[in-house]
């Protein structure tokens, strides 16, 4: 989802077409090897990693109320869990508007309680499935109880200097990305790649795949 339909989500207008991935269904087929400006970027600066020396980064850039990131959860959990063990995966929230942010702390809340495996893929089904609004403290907190953490410490975990700090990092990442709308893929801090450019999720990931193994070769 681009990052300007957030914008007219929040006046409440409507955006033309298909979803993300639909609309990329209509884009020319891609060439087999990705090419730079057409399938991906690299970017004007380098970004710091967070990995060791012979890791490669690879993080997806999502918000949990997107559609999107929603369809792709699937896709990339199966890419996650077949990916080399030289490839470290973070997952970063995104924060396009202020109203993000609840939802943007909340991953770290998760993430801090060491949840995420048994709560991530609960939070993208709250959502889209039961449709739930959870996109406000209290509404989080009250999900969070009937999911086993007591709303007091989910409140004071999302409160707390630790998270503030996660949430502000992920906001200096989006930007130095020039994340343009999620899902999205940012590849050894040197590389972006989302549906826009690539044509759809799938060939995203085939095209992080390649820039993976372009990195491994020290290009």
């Amino acid at each position: 989802m681009k990052r300007r339909d957030f914008s007219l989500a929040a006046m409440g207008l409507t955006t033309a077409g298909l979803p993300w991935m639909a609309q990329a269904q209509s884009k020319a087929a891609a060439p087999k090897v990705p090419e730079e400006g057409t399938d991906y970027l690299a970017l004007d600066k380098r970004i710091p990693t967070e990995v060791g020396a012979g890791k490669i980064e690879v993080i997806e850039f999502f918000w949990y109320s997107c559609p999107h990131c929603n369809a792709f959860e699937p896709a990339f959990e199966a890419w996650v869990k077949a990916a080399p063990k030289d490839v470290m995966v973070k997952r970063v929230p995104v924060r396009f508007r202020d109203d993000f942010e609840p939802q943007q702390r909340a991953y770290y809340v998760l993430e801090a309680l060491n949840l995420l495996d048994k709560l991530h893929g609960k939070m993208f089904n709250a959502i889209h499935v039961e449709r739930q609004q959870l996109n406000t403290l209290p509404a989080l907190a009250a999900w969070a109880q009937a999911n086993g953490i007591p709303a007091q410490k989910f409140t004071d975990t999302y409160n707390s200097f630790g998270v503030a700090a996660k949430a502000k990092r992920a906001y200096q990442l989006q930007e130095q990305f020039k994340v343009q709308g999620v899902p999205a893929i940012g590849i050894a801090g040197r590389f972006y790649s989302d549906g826009g450019l690539a044509g759809n999720m799938e060939r995203v990931l085939q095209v992080t795949d390649y820039l993976i193994n372009e990195v491994r070769k020290g290009r």
